[in-house]
């Protein structure tokens, strides 16, 4: 963005901001903030499943064509189904949300829709290339060779990372907005490549991949740790339970260093959103780092300190001199709802992702000392809990980053409540979308079991024909071994 641009912009929101600000925000604002906050809340537990569950899938079946691996195979085969159920599901969630973005925020999209419109039109070529070979790799279980078949796994594993890249791309752009010039309050020209790799890109994508990864592990292990704890302690499941746990435990450690890193780039970069994350009022070094806590009347209540933490953690010295809220003009600062909700959000995704650091620890620990998984109970109780855990780690993320860029929709360009829709009853949309929402989260959830049930009628992991030959052997992988 020019520097003329974030100028003219700036002043633009600021003039609105301040005649709004003796009326209020709009009415509209709370139910399209509400609607927008649970569609995206529910879509995103869906991304990865699509970005790494193709991908765990893809390894079972690696490992089922070159070793031989009757017990891989099948894990492939059954993941495929399930990926493609919650495929279908992303696929109505997602749409939904992109109409969204003109319905509830016609601000956004009539000002900016050249800008943002642009990493959605990217993603949309990759949603379809993976709807396409998602059919092909479904279909192809013993219609296929086997290499070529696994290939076709392969585009549906990168067609979802880049659609997930493309719609990444649109946000961060939104917390650091470039590749644009603005003339008379409209967008005159746009550059798309500085659009698409803004500022926050790449951080935000290796932050999101990963997350998708240790979810998408942590919830398949879990799955399998179920089923051991009830006496299903097979090949077949222990094999279920350390491909998926295996990668998000790899994952985890990759994942908090990348994220104290994002950190102190945030730090840099994004001032406002880090002072909601430390839940500092004021600016000041020696600046404490505080567990807990809410910001009731400017004044920072019940949280736990540790002196100098969040100027160590910044910049390595207790002298680091953080920027507090009071910094930002009060025109443009978020609420003390805003600002705890920021704060608790990110002390939530940090405690969680040590715990599930301390989790992948003690499975190391194990198979190190060539302790049987299948008969540490404690164990797997603690690796049930570290789906639900994962999942929650990636809310409270998301929450972090979301509620962190307000009050602007677009930062230091457009403010969200300056965005949203003027007309129209918003909380009855919010209605029908989540009587929608409920009802497609039932079926996928019925679907899902029904197939459980199915699997575990078939004999779970016991005389069940699996692709490319009988159970007793891989004659098919034997004939695709060699060179695709």
């Amino acid at each position: 963005m020019t520097p003329l641009a974030g100028a003219t912009a700036h002043s633009l929101a600021g003039t609105v901001a301040h005649g709004l600000a003796a009326t209020g925000d709009p009415s509209q604002l709370l139910p399209a903030r509400q609607q927008m906050a649970f569609t995206l809340g529910f879509h995103i537990i869906l991304v990865p499943f699509g970005v790494a569950l193709t991908t765990l899938m893809l390894v079972a079946h690696y490992r089922g064509l070159r070793k031989g691996d009757a017990d891989a195979m099948l894990l492939a085969r059954r993941w495929s189904k399930v990926a493609a159920v919650l495929f279908a599901v992303g696929a109505i969630t997602g749409t939904v949300l992109s109409f969204e973005l003109g319905i509830l925020w016609p601000g956004l999209m009539g000002r900016y829709g050249a800008a943002v419109g642009f990493p959605f039109a990217i993603e949309g070529l990759f949603f379809f290339t993976e709807a396409i070979f998602v059919s092909i790799y479904i279909y192809g279980w013993k219609r296929l060779r086997p290499w070529p078949h696994f290939w076709t796994g392969v585009v549906v594993s990168l067609s979802s990372i880049g659609g997930a890249a493309a719609v990444i791309a649109s946000n961060s752009w939104m917390n650091q907005p470039a590749g644009f010039t603005v003339h008379n309050g409209q967008v005159t020209s746009v550059s798309p490549g500085k659009v698409f790799f803004n500022g926050a890109f790449w951080y935000e994508l290796f932050h999101m991949l990963l997350a998708a990864y240790i979810v998408a592990g942590f919830m398949v292990a879990s799955v399998y740790a179920v089923g051991m704890l009830r006496g299903r302690v097979s090949r077949y499941h222990r094999t279920g339970f350390l491909t998926g746990f295996v990668v998000a435990a790899a994952a985890t450690p990759l994942q908090i260093i990348m994220g104290d890193t994002i950190a102190r780039y945030v730090f840099d970069s994004e001032s406002a959103k880090f002072s909601a994350i430390e839940l500092l009022p004021s600016t000041g070094t020696h600046v404490p780092e505080t567990l807990g806590g809410v910001l009731i009347d400017g004044k920072v209540r019940y949280g736990l300190r540790i002196p100098d933490g969040a100027s160590l953690l910044a910049g390595f010295s207790v002298n680091t001199r953080i920027k507090g809220l009071e910094a930002i003009p009060p025109q443009y600062r978020p609420t003390d709802r805003e600002v705890s909700t920021v704060h608790l959000a990110f002390d939530v995704m940090v405690g969680l992702s040590f715990a599930l650091l301390l989790l992948a620890v003690w499975c190391a620990w194990l198979l190190w000392r060539r302790h049987p998984i299948a008969r540490q109970r404690w164990f797997l109780r603690a690796s049930v809990l570290g789906g639900p855990a994962a999942v929650a780690c990636l809310e409270a993320g998301w929450i972090t980053t979301e509620v962190g860029r307000q009050p602007w929709i677009v930062v230091n360009n457009l403010l969200t409540r300056d965005a949203v829709a003027t007309h129209g009853n918003l909380w009855a949309l919010f209605a029908a979308v989540l009587a929608i929402y409920v009802a497609v989260g039932v079926t996928a959830v019925s679907v899902l079991l029904s197939m459980k049930r199915r699997w575990q009628a078939e004999g779970g992991d016991e005389n069940v024909d699996v692709p490319y030959g009988p159970r007793s052997g891989l004659p098919g992988a034997a004939e695709g071994a060699g060179t695709p």
